[in-house]
């Protein structure tokens, strides 16, 4: 089983993204889940989504505690909430920000990771260059499936269409598909660094 704690603030979609990597896995022929915990029920509040996928029924339903990935969508919460707890060295971070690592005071912190395990994704300036709004969750399924490889990035776009109509459904895959190809080679470029 594949577990990811998803990290974000009220309002920003953290609930949808769950649903949509949990449908996105499903439509693969796999089984997951999806669910939220809430602190205050509020916009601006840190809320967490959880999201299993597995090759087997899914019989758990608490909160993950030693999440497989962590994402990040509001970078804002990684001075103030535990974003990182559980997380082991083997595991995969995806944070939505445009500042590198060693901005956000990480660059120490992210030495323990296997190489091509953390990555950074301006997810929201995709949002808003594709969408219109700031909306970071589908985006970042974009850049999940390229770092994980637990769903292809044509599944999350089937998931996007499916839930969101017209523009709106429009404009998430072109952000999706944008956040795939430049984590790819994001990713690509790091691999070659490390081959020098």
């Amino acid at each position: 089983m594949f577990e990811v704690r998803i990290h974000g603030r009220g309002g920003q979609g953290v609930v949808t993204t769950a649903e949509l990597l949990s449908v996105a896995a499903f439509a693969e022929g796999r089984h997951a889940q999806a669910f939220p915990t809430f602190g205050s029920e509020r916009t601006g509040a840190p809320v967490v989504g959880f999201c299993r996928i597995g090759d087997r029924p899914i019989r758990t339903h608490e909160p993950i505690a030693e999440p497989d990935a962590v994402i990040v969508q509001d970078a804002t919460l990684i001075h103030h909430t535990d974003v990182f707890g559980g997380l082991g060295n083997d595991g995969y971070l995806l944070i939505n920000t445009s500042w590198s690592l060693a901005e956000l005071g990480l660059d120490a912190f992210v030495r323990r990771f296997r190489s091509g395990r953390v990555l950074t994704v301006p997810a929201t300036e995709l949002a808003l260059t594709h969408l219109g709004r700031p909306l970071p969750g589908a985006v970042l399924l974009g850049a999940f499936a390229a770092l994980t490889g637990q769903v292809q990035a044509e599944s999350v776009v089937t998931v996007v269409r499916d839930r969101f109509a017209g523009q709106i459904a429009e404009g998430n895959v072109a952000a999706v598909r944008a956040a795939f190809e430049l984590a790819r080679r994001t990713l690509e470029e790091a691999a070659d660094a490390l081959t020098d």
